[in-house]
């Protein structure tokens, strides 16, 4: 369910205004975070990390209302619930992407991301469909091989993009501590760095929280 915003007594109205009219609205940030704790309890409890992270990641972007926000005809609308579409990379080396659906179980969450990763796995080509196209998605990109610290993203700005992107790269120990680099990519006329740091903040509290 969706419901439309109300752009007179909305407080981003005049920045959703100023930024949706540039070519390149989107901005970006590059951090990282700590992960020791949700690695070590995956491995334990023989579960997907990719997985287990996705959850998580779902679960902080839910709770951040400015992540469920879309364009749509123009007008800024606003999502009850958001979900995943990550790229899912093949033994071939090409990718197809996916459609999961967003639950609070973690286990419900599991069964259908393992389904939907089999059947990417099985077909080959882009894998473009309705449900790779939904508006009501993240668009996640994993890079297990790169510890990056920048990131830019292929864009086609003939077509009107507001759905968030992001991306998980390699982690790796400092300091006694598993990091993860994490990329962050929004549409400024509807959230600002301000609303990314309440996610990753969010995020990082689960991933040191895993039983949570």
């Amino acid at each position: 369910m969706k419901s439309v915003i109300d752009l007179q007594t909305w407080n981003r109205k005049e920045h959703f205004e100023f930024f949706n009219g540039f070519d390149e609205p989107f901005f970006g940030i590059v951090t990282e975070v700590e992960c020791s704790n949700s690695l070590s309890w995956c491995r334990e409890n023989r579960i997907s990390f990719f997985h287990f992270y996705l959850f998580q990641s779902l679960r902080a972007a839910n709770g951040v209302e400015e992540f469920r926000h879309r364009i749509e005809e123009g007008l800024p609308v606003s999502y009850d619930v958001i979900h995943a579409s990550p790229t899912i990379s093949r033994p071939d080396h090409t990718f197809g992407f996916s459609f999961m659906p967003f639950t609070d179980n973690l286990q419900d969450f599991i069964r259908s991301a393992k389904a939907e990763t089999e059947a990417v796995a099985s077909c080959p080509g882009i894998r473009i469909n309705h449900n790779t196209c939904r508006n009501d998605v993240i668009h996640y990109s994993v890079l297990p091989w790169i510890k990056f610290t920048g990131l830019a993203h292929a864009r086609h700005f003939a077509i009107r993009d507001s759905v968030p992107k992001f991306t998980f790269g390699r982690y790796y120990e400092t300091s006694g501590k598993i990091m993860m680099p994490v990329s962050v990519n929004a549409h400024h006329g509807l959230m600002d760095a301000w609303h990314v740091s309440a996610f990753l903040n969010h995020f990082e509290t689960l991933m040191i929280n895993p039983g949570n």
